[in-house]
């Protein structure tokens, strides 16, 4: 392998005999970060972590430092830290890889961010499918409160703070953040307008309230270990850390795999870390970020300018596994969700699981989404089903197109992005196979795990 894993969330994940209870934790250094913290000034934490640059690791990519600091601290209202641990996005399983096998570690990262922004209670919100999960997440908790590490006067100091485990119900839409803090509040989630209800200013309880992943608060513990100039040094400059990927699909070995942002290529990840393509087929296409990012193929360059000013001209094997890379190749790098498609693959019918997937998860507050994202499924869910017609690319592009920029949060572009794509990319797919049923070929009705009615 041409570049090795570099191993600091998931450094004892997968050690043989590692367990998630509290003793083992601090056999391994576990909450010494947090005994430091508590005789700094919470500033000077909130300092660090703007040095390191550390992004969130959700999708947005968004700096946490600058989250920090847009709460607001002047409302005289309580400060909330809550953990998005819904991981919802198609192809992503890396976040509960950290609550199952070292919870321990996210209570100290989020009890030290607890801290610096004076937060007295925090929460994790996790997937409902996420049972074991939840009740691992419990026990975790149960063993810090009792050990000193959560509740009044944490370890002999003046700091207080609690902490919450809300499962929530399996709802895609409750990993966009205000969609979780309306179900934190025990109502439906239907995303709030930002402007106003930004969550730094009126979040959960309309109180100041930050809100990042699992893999973000994770991050906290090692910046303030290593400080943020080391910890910046680490990957490559608005990109810096390490960042765990999950890779699913048409690869010889998928799996979780944590490397320094951009110390390797998507070609060296799917050949090299991965094994390659299967039964010696070829690569034909790749999700970059999960099922929301725009789909890249294998075959098409990618050329221009980096914000740096350097130009580039990559093959999709070229483009560096970062946040920049799959954003400068007009997608994203979202969750971390590497999903590899081979030469097998019926690109109508991946588009119709998609599909199937965001109608079903509309909250179904914005029409242009509610409308759309069902209108898009019935149109490929027929053209599976033997119905297909020319016309329906075009159809489909049109659709996805009057969904982007309509809607309150970004699930409108979450449906229409893979649409436009898988469109702009393989349009000549969804022609040949309108002819090819006009010819009576292609009407199983099949499309992965779906059956379609």
């Amino acid at each position: 392998m041409a570049v090795a894993e570099k191993r600091i969330l998931l450094k004892y994940a997968d050690e043989p005999g590692y367990t998630p209870d509290i003793e083992c934790y601090k056999k391994h250094g576990g909450y010494q970060m947090l005994e430091k913290t508590l005789k700094m000034k919470p500033e000077d934490i909130s300092a660090e972590i703007m040095t390191s640059g550390v992004r969130g690791r959700g999708g947005a990519g968004f700096p946490m430092g600058m989250k920090m600091k847009f709460l607001d601290r002047k409302s005289g209202k309580p400060i909330y830290l809550v953990c998005n641990a819904d991981e919802s996005e198609p192809g992503t399983f890396k976040d509960r890889q950290i609550m199952y096998k070292d919870p321990h570690q996210l209570i100290e990262g989020m009890m030290i961010t607890a801290y610096a922004i004076n937060a007295k209670l925090a929460f994790i919100y996790i997937r409902g499918e996420m049972q074991e999960g939840a009740r691992i997440l419990e026990n975790a908790i149960k063993e810090a409160r009792e050990g000193g590490y959560l509740g009044d006067k944490i370890l002999d100091s003046d700091y207080s703070c609690d902490m919450v485990v809300h499962r929530g119900a399996g709802a895609y839409i409750c990993g966009e953040e205000t969609g979780l803090l309306e179900s934190l509040e025990g109502k439906r989630p239907n995303p709030r307008i930002k402007p106003p209800f930004f969550p730094a200013v009126l979040g959960l309880y309309q109180c100041p309230t930050l809100v990042n992943n699992v893999e973000t608060l994770c991050n906290v513990k090692h910046i303030v270990e290593m400080g943020g100039e080391e910890y910046a040094k680490i990957g490559r400059p608005n990109n810096t850390g390490t960042r765990i990927w999950s890779v699913s699909g048409h690869v010889n070995k998928p799996g979780y795999f944590e490397f320094e942002c951009g110390a390797l290529t998507y070609g060296e990840l799917i050949y090299d870390v991965c094994g390659g393509i299967p039964n010696g087929r070829k690569l034909k296409a790749v999700i970059p970020g999960g099922s929301s990012a725009k789909v890249l193929r294998a075959d098409e360059r990618f050329k221009g300018k980096l914000k740096d000013g350097t130009e580039f001209d990559w093959s999709i094997e070229d483009i560096p596994l970062d946040f920049d890379g799959p954003m400068a190749a007009g997608s994203m790098s979202g969750s971390g969700a590497v999903i590899v498609m081979d030469d097998t693959t019926d690109m109508v019918e991946a588009m119709a699981n998609i599909n199937a997937f965001y109608a079903h998860e509309s909250c179904g507050q914005c029409t242009p989404c509610r409308e759309g994202a069902l209108w898009l499924k019935k149109v490929t869910t027929r053209m599976v089903n033997g119905g297909a017609r020319e016309e329906d690319a075009d159809l489909l592009k049109s659709i996805a197109d009057q969904i982007e920029g309509r809607t309150i949060c970004a699930f409108g572009e979450a449906a229409a992005w893979p649409v436009q794509s898988f469109v702009a990319k393989f349009k000549d797919e969804f022609i040949e196979k309108a002819r090819a049923q006009a010819n009576g070929a292609g009407k199983n009705g099949k499309m992965g795990a779906f059956t379609l009615a």
